[in-house]
């Protein structure tokens, strides 16, 4: 008998110990985990949890990664009836010697034709089509500087400060000679954060994802019934069927300079769940053409496997240091209060989902010094709870947003008659007297 509560005793340990290393090593792993890259972010999409933070927020070069905000002008050009998918688009000078400069990545244009926006539109994602982009800018804005006054605006729209946007398509300045934004450097480029990227594909990919159906398709011909067709083959290597193909990934963006590097803004859905991942100037690049798809795949991993998001408070919770509240002329004089709704955070592994932050915020014109005044109804709002995880300092894409649940009555207090007030008034007087 005694040997077998020796035996079981040992297995206790030996499963207590197992589980306290494999917590120990996925901590290690959290904590060790990197990206070989100058600048990277990961956001869940839904929420805009930063779940990863490198660098995010230094300006840096981004190459065509630009395009996605001169794409996303196109579809709100679109949406707002300034243009058609099946619109022509004349092709200027300008576009078109620039469409056959050597070592750019382009589709050839040539002025004889039209091609329709949607042409356009698809080789600029696809193929990273410089010159259509160029194209579709002068179609919309007259010439390329004005639609780049409309990409500054943008934006700013978006509460993005910190970048420097001198052209449409990302290319170094030298490459567009007098055709560069006015009083630009020669040799300028565009200049954003990981943070700002991908800002700019959320909005994008939210208010119009038809995007990832185009940045999905792996192949497509271009100018089919021109003098020079040509089929696109997406420079996303994260589609199926590349050398670095990944299940889930639909997008969305490379882009490559020499200032720049290697860049890839990405974004995957997995279990219903998607997230938005950016690598900016990937360290390897020169020795593993691959390296900033590596990178992304690594850092989807990394978010996948450590993060989980987690109901941390369920609708109905108490507020930790204050369960009820004062109610002045109430038949009763105190009431509960309590969180409306739950609360869902994403968790990481090495982090507790029970050590919570809650911080309350009253409306000032309901409570007044930690009271309110009858008569009050059940469910009435007193004002909000801000939420957030010990330990996770990482915050949201867009900083002011902060998981919130409003603070509410849970029992109505109807307001005293005339004579329960006149009693307490008596009742206060002799107490002030006699204290």
């Amino acid at each position: 008998m005694k040997k077998i509560q020796q035996i079981l005793l040992t297995l206790l340990l030996f499963c207590f110990t197992l589980g306290f290393t494999t917590n120990a090593l996925a901590a290690e792993d959290t904590n060790n985990f990197s990206v070989a890259a100058k600048g990277a972010i990961a956001v869940d999409f839904k929420t805009g949890k930063v779940l990863y933070n490198q660098n995010a927020d230094t300006p840096m070069g981004i190459a065509s990664i630009t395009k996605i905000i001169s794409l996303y002008l196109v579809e709100d050009a679109i949406k707002t009836g300034k243009l058609n998918w099946e619109d022509k688009v004349a092709i200027s000078n300008y576009a078109a010697n620039l469409s056959v400069t050597p070592d750019l990545s382009n589709v050839p244009l040539h002025k004889e034709n039209q091609y329709t926006v949607k042409e356009l539109f698809d080789s600029a994602i696809i193929q990273s089509a410089n010159a259509s982009v160029v194209a579709l800018a002068e179609k919309i804005s007259g010439s390329e500087a004005k639609f780049v006054d409309l990409m500054r605006e943008q934006l700013k729209k978006w509460g993005i400060e910190d970048g420097v946007i001198y052209n449409a398509s990302g290319l170094n300045n030298q490459y567009l000679g007098e055709n560069r934004y006015p009083a630009s450097p020669i040799n300028a480029e565009n200049l954003l954060s990981a943070r700002d990227v991908a800002i700019i594909a959320s909005h994008l990919i939210k208010d119009y994802p038809d995007i990832l159906k185009v940045s999905s398709t792996t192949t497509q011909m271009f100018g089919a019934n021109t003098q020079s067709p040509v089929e696109m083959v997406n420079w996303n290597w994260m589609l199926p069927g590349f050398i670095n193909a990944k299940e889930g990934v639909d997008g969305l963006k490379t882009g490559t300079t020499e200032l720049a590097g290697a860049c890839f803004v990405g974004t995957m859905e997995k279990d219903g769940q998607r997230i938005i991942t950016v690598v900016l100037n990937a360290t390897d690049h020169k020795n593993n053409p691959s390296a900033r798809f590596v990178e992304t795949g690594k850092l989807m991993d990394y978010c996948y496997n450590h993060w989980q998001q987690k109901e941390v408070l369920k609708a109905g919770s108490p507020l930790p240091k204050q369960k009820t509240i004062a109610v002045i002329d109430g038949k009763q004089l105190k009431t509960s209060i309590s969180l409306k709704d739950g609360v869902t955070l994403w968790v990481r592994d090495d982090l507790n989902e029970n050590e919570l932050t809650i911080t309350p915020k009253f409306d000032t014109k309901k409570v007044s010094g930690n009271t309110v005044e009858a008569p009050i109804a059940k469910g009435e709002v007193l004002g909000q709870a801000t939420i957030s995880l010990k330990g996770d300092d990482l915050g949201y894409l867009e900083k002011e947003v902060v998981p919130q649940s409003a603070i509410v009555i849970d029992k109505a207090v109807e307001k005293a008659n005339i004579f329960v007030l006149f009693g307490r008034k008596i009742e206060n007087f002799f107490q002030s007297v006699f204290s």
